[in-house]
């Protein structure tokens, strides 16, 4: 391994993770209908932590049945999950890697398909897209249910045996629905201003930080600005939220930038790390996602203050990318794959047929 990306990397409460590099959370449908983890998952997880990333993400995992966005979910909501979350927990940690799990809820994005149950979400409003099922608005006894659910999640992580959290308030699912302007209309203290709107993902935080203490590492997951499902966000306001969950104690913030190469809309000459960078503490690390695929890309981050790049499918072609990439010669293999070589690459059958909604991933 060569410097600078495999240096090790401190969290504020004390825990190193190897070096710089994380694999991404990535839907991959690879676990049981009831949220227990998949032979398949587990499979794909732990093939990318024996493949020298520091730090290995589970995909979004549901904190409650009603919370479930995705077939395949690993859930994290029950007790009975607790042997596949162990299991996957001691071999991630077997190969040296720290493992979060990313803890998260749908929200209006949980289809009653999956629940059997009317989503929620902040307010009451609709889209114009199809399929798109109207929320009802959460009431005060669903919020103290779900931050006592994001809070069980946690622990039942820790007693698993991971690293860490990462609590998953991106990509328009429930902790961003709360945070957006256009899908948070409500005036109590959940809504409102900035600070009503922010309320929710902050005490999920310290709900969370209560029960998992450092050195157990916490992250928050966020989306800058309007992106994909993400919408009703401000690039200043997500500013401001980064420094209120920096003064809440978590560890590190995960930007999900979908191209870290690509300016920020609000304010065009320029990118969104340096801006986090220049507004979080410095002991407060930063996670970068987005289109990462080079050496190149990857110290450059470094350069612009990251801390952490998370690599996704760079990482589903090659789950050796650290050795080969990050810390080799080798120029990065790019898709598509054949579905016998993802298979080869612990990539299972699930996940491969999942891959074909996205274009030119999968070799025809």
């Amino acid at each position: 391994m060569t410097a600078p990306l495999a240096a090790p990397v401190a969290f504020r409460g004390g825990t190193v993770c190897g070096n710089h590099l994380a694999l991404a959370p990535l839907t991959n449908g690879q676990s049981e209908d009831d949220g227990v983890l998949g032979d398949d998952e587990l499979r794909w997880l732990t093939r990318r932590a024996a493949g020298g990333f520091g730090l290995v993400e589970t995909c979004a995992a549901h904190v409650a049945e009603d919370g479930k966005a995705f077939d395949g979910q690993l859930g994290v909501w029950s007790d009975r999950h607790l042997p596949g979350l162990t299991r996957l927990a001691t071999a991630i940690a077997g190969h040296g890697a720290l493992g979060v799990v990313q803890l998260h809820h749908g929200g209006v994005r949980a289809p009653s398909r999956l629940t059997g149950v009317q989503p929620w979400s902040a307010s009451a409003f609709t889209e114009d897209k199809p399929g798109f099922e109207p929320p009802r608005a959460a009431t005060d006894d669903d919020l103290a249910r779900v931050i006592g659910q994001f809070r069980d999640a946690a622990a039942r992580s820790r007693q698993a045996g991971f690293a860490g959290v990462e609590l998953h308030g991106a990509h328009g699912y429930l902790l961003s629905q709360f945070l957006s302007r256009t899908m948070n209309q409500r005036t109590d203290r959940w809504g409102a201003g900035l600070d009503g709107r922010a309320r929710l993902l902050r005490e999920v935080t310290r709900a969370v930080r209560a029960v998992a203490p450092p050195p157990f590492v916490l992250g928050v997951r966020i989306s800058a600005e309007d992106f994909g499902q993400a919408h009703g966000l401000d690039l200043d306001e997500s500013l401001q939220v980064a420094s209120w969950l920096a003064d809440d104690g978590i560890d590190y913030l995960h930007l999900s930038l979908w191209d870290v190469e690509r300016p920020t809309a609000k304010r065009p000459d320029e990118l969104a790390l340096p801006l986090f960078r220049a507004q979080l503490p410095a002991d407060v690390r930063i996670m970068v996602a987005g289109k990462v695929w080079t050496r190149a890309d990857a110290e450059r981050q470094l350069e612009r203050g990251a801390d952490l790049i998370a690599v996704g499918r760079a990482a589903i072609v090659d789950p050796d990318w650290p050795r080969h990439v990050a810390f080799g010669s080798d120029e990065p293999r790019r898709p598509p794959l054949t579905r016998d070589e993802l298979r080869a690459v612990d990539v299972g059958e699930k996940f491969v047929t999942y891959l074909q909604n996205f274009r030119g991933m999968v070799a025809a």
